[in-house]
């Protein structure tokens, strides 16, 4: 039971790893660097991609509309509700949570693609 609970935490964290490498002999260098769960990041086409899917989804959309520049309020007439609900699709979606400190600012699609783009954790 502790080696499954343990490898479910270490693949969903990231863990300080040392190295020392020795150089001409005399010099000791120590070169740390940082594990995740793999070099999956996600590159930015697949993310505009999929934040774009997940709000044409959504049923108060017109999918013609949604482009990476659009704003959920001003461009797609969506309130404040519709926006919990695209940015809780788009937890989901990409499978992390977003503190509702962050979430409050996503207010259009750029903002979404660059929370994902940039979070570590997105998948």
């Amino acid at each position: 039971m502790a080696s499954v609970l343990r490898a479910a935490i270490t693949n969903h964290i990231r863990l300080p790893v040392s190295q020392t490498l020795a150089l001409n002999a005399s010099k000791l260098w120590t070169v740390r660097s940082m594990s995740s769960h793999g070099d999956d990041h996600l590159d930015k086409s697949q993310v505009i991609d999929r934040v774009l899917e997940v709000v044409k989804s959504h049923p108060k959309i017109d999918p013609s509309k949604v482009t990476p520049d659009v704003h959920f309020q001003k461009d797609l007439g969506l309130d404040s509700l519709d926006t919990v609900e695209i940015v809780m699709a788009l937890e989901e979606e990409f499978k992390l949570e977003i503190p509702d400190k962050e979430a409050d600012k996503i207010d259009s699609c750029g903002l979404a693609i660059e929370y994902i783009y940039n979070h570590p954790m997105s998948s």
